[in-house]
C-alpha cells in the first residue's frame, strides 16, 4: 500500500465486505445440511484475498474486526470464543501453508476449513470439559474440506479478478 490511509481504508473495505457475507450466510436456510454449526464459511473468500494481497497481519487484522463486529450485532461470549478458536488455527495453517507456496489457494483454503473445524471441536472440549464432542469432527472435516473448496475457488476467481 501506498500509505496508512490507503491501507485502512482498504482493510475497512475488506472487513465490511465480511461483514456483509457473514449475515448474508446467516440468512440462508439450512438447507444443505440439518447438522449443527455447519456453515460455508463465505467471509473466508475475503480472508483468503487478504492473505494473498495484504499478507498474514492484515488477514488477522480484518478476520479480528469481523468476528468483534458480527459478535456484537448477531452473537455473544460463547459464539466468540468458537470463532476465536477457530479462526485463530485457521490463519496459522493457511499462513504457513501460503509461505511454503506448494499449495494453491483451494488447498490452502481447504486445510483452512478444516483448521478452523479443528479449533472448534477443540474449544467445545475445553468448555464442555469432555472429549465426547470429538465424534463430530469426521463430520466436520468432510463438511469443512467441500466448504474449503468453494472459498479456495471463490477466493482465486477474486483474486484474479481483482489484480493489483
Amino acid at each position: 500500500m501506498k500509505n496508512k490511509t490507503q491501507r485502512l481504508t482498504v482493510l475497512a473495505l475488506c472487513a465490511s465486505v465480511a461483514l456483509i457475507l457473514s449475515y448474508f450466510e446467516a440468512l440462508l436456510p439450512p438447507i444443505y445440511t440439518a447438522l449443527p454449526a455447519i456453515k460455508m464459511g463465505l467471509p473466508n473468500i475475503v480472508i483468503i484475498f487478504v492473505l494473498y494481497r495484504l499478507g498474514t497481519r492484515d488477514a488477522v487484522t480484518v478476520s479480528f474486526v469481523r468476528l468483534i463486529c458480527v459478535t456484537l450485532l448477531f452473537g455473544n461470549i460463547v459464539m466468540l470464543s468458537y470463532s476465536i478458536a477457530g479462526s485463530a488455527l485457521s490463519l496459522l495453517v493457511m499462513s504457513i501453508l501460503k509461505k511454503l507456496d506448494r499449495f494453491s489457494t483451494v488447498g490452502v483454503s481447504v486445510c483452512g476449513g478444516v483448521a478452523h473445524n479443528i479449533g472448534q471441536i477443540l474449544m467445545a472440549m475445553l468448555l464442555l470439559d469432555t472429549a465426547a464432542v470429538g465424534f463430530y469432527l469426521p463430520v466436520l472435516v468432510v463438511t469443512g474440506s467441500a466448504a474449503g473448496v468453494l472459498v479456495g475457488i471463490s477466493g482465486a476467481f477474486v483474486l484474479k479478478s481483482l489484480k493489483k
